[in-house]
């Protein structure tokens, strides 16, 4: 089934056509990764914690539809300045919210952002048990 742009709104359209967050940090602290067999989503975050340790930056790569784009890059956004704690917090449902909402079937665009940031997070904490 094809895309229909016109189900989004302006913010959603927005963040697809020009994402600020999309790419990938150089020797991050964490990465994390979530897909969705059934669409094919796939979104991958990775992070750099500042001196406080809370994010200084974050950049995802995502393979998908234009609400994952667009959900991978609020999720970025939602997450700016925030600590590992306050960050684990973040659910769907503030990246739906921050969105200013997406379609019924789009809804697991937002699943999968928050997904691969929790993952991200846990990749740090292992990391760091050392």
């Amino acid at each position: 089934m094809a895309e229909s742009f016109n189900e989004y709104n302006k913010e959603v359209m927005k963040r697809f056509l020009k994402p600020k967050n999309f790419g990938k940090i150089k020797n991050p602290d964490g990465t994390g990764s979530m897909g969705n067999q059934k669409c094919g989503d796939i979104m991958e975050v990775s992070f750099k914690l500042d001196k406080k340790k809370k994010i200084k930056e974050i950049k995802f790569q995502t393979w998908g539809c234009g609400a994952a784009i667009a959900a991978s890059d609020a999720l970025c956004e939602i997450s700016k300045g925030k600590s590992l704690t306050e960050a684990k917090k973040i659910t769907n449902k503030d990246i739906i919210k921050s969105l200013g909402g997406l379609p019924e079937v789009k809804l697991h665009c937002s699943v999968l952002g928050a997904g691969a940031l929790h993952k991200a997070i846990k990749d740090y904490e292992e990391k760091t048990k050392l």
